[in-house]
């Protein structure tokens, strides 16, 4: 059986946090797994916002098979069940000794992958971009984009109150650049839904965080094949540093856009130029 292990229990929380995330929005979403040089880098679209998410975390060791076939390539490279994957971090999560130390998880079978993760953003050649805006000044973009949803929803006459129409103004809010960049407004909506774009306040030490099923830092509902998340409670877990995070940053390499942070990154295709479309058929 392969099997994931992940450097920690925190490093493993934290992949089950992403999971649930994406689970949110698609209770059968897939996730494309790809591993090489100590790191685990997760590949999954949050349906609503037409966005590539990644998310690495760091490897014990490289993942391996316990009879490994002599002709498979080294490293892994696999499409697998988001929920199924989520299921197996909260089980080696729940099986840590506290924070330090390897998790193993089982790794999930592989499944047909949907056609977003024929075509990843590029290993190489990434860029800095110029034009992003601050931290806060991305949060008050993304918090004035909010308002005028709402206030263009509620003065819709009650006949164009609908499914359509609201996506039409949201399609066209989400779809303006940020700033100066060509970076969509709807890559920092996602970065933030998904945990990535966070306040810049550390959390304090003796802060609890919330936990789903016994994994710290995990809230929500979602799916898999464990089913519906068992009761909330509160968990103290060992405090992460309180280093002030990097500033995001926007990158470029071909085609693609990336908004990169300290937890992740969003990637997009260049609007206009042919390939890979993450826009839904």
């Amino acid at each position: 059986m392969t099997a994931l292990r992940l450097a920690d229990r925190r490093e493993t929380a934290d992949l089950a946090a992403f999971l649930t995330r994406l689970l949110h929005y698609d209770r059968a979403a897939s996730v494309r797994l790809q591993a090489g040089g100590g790191v685990l880098a997760v590949f999954g679209r949050p349906a609503p916002f037409e966005v590539l998410a990644v998310r690495t975390a760091r490897l014990a060791g490289e993942a391996a098979d316990a009879a490994p076939a002599p002709s498979r390539a080294p490293g892994l490279d696999l499409t697998v069940s988001a929920g199924q994957l989520a299921d197996a971090l909260d089980a080696a999560a729940r099986a840590g000794d506290g924070a330090a130390g390897a998790c193993e998880a089982a790794l999930p079978a592989g499944v047909t992958g949907p056609p977003w993760a024929g075509v990843l953003p590029p290993r190489g050649g990434w860029r800095p971009l110029p034009g992003l805006p601050g931290p806060a000044e991305i949060h008050a973009a993304l918090s004035a984009a909010v308002a005028e949803f709402r206030a263009r929803d509620t003065a819709l006459p009650e006949e164009r109150r609908t499914r359509a129409e609201r996506d039409r103004i949201g399609r066209e809010i989400w779809s303006r650049p940020l700033g100066t960049t060509g970076l969509p407004l709807r890559a920092a909506h996602a970065a933030q839904s998904l945990g990535f774009l966070r306040p810049p306040a550390p959390r304090r030490a003796t802060e609890p965080v919330p936990a789903v099923r016994g994994v710290p830092g995990v809230r929500g509902v979602r799916g898999g094949a464990a089913g519906a998340a068992g009761a909330h409670t509160a968990v103290t877990v060992p405090p992460a540093p309180t280093v002030p995070d990097p500033a995001p940053a926007l990158l470029g390499s071909g085609g693609w856009l990336r908004l990169r942070t300290a937890y992740g990154s969003i990637a997009v295709r260049n609007a206009g130029l042919p390939g890979l479309s993450v826009t839904p058929a």
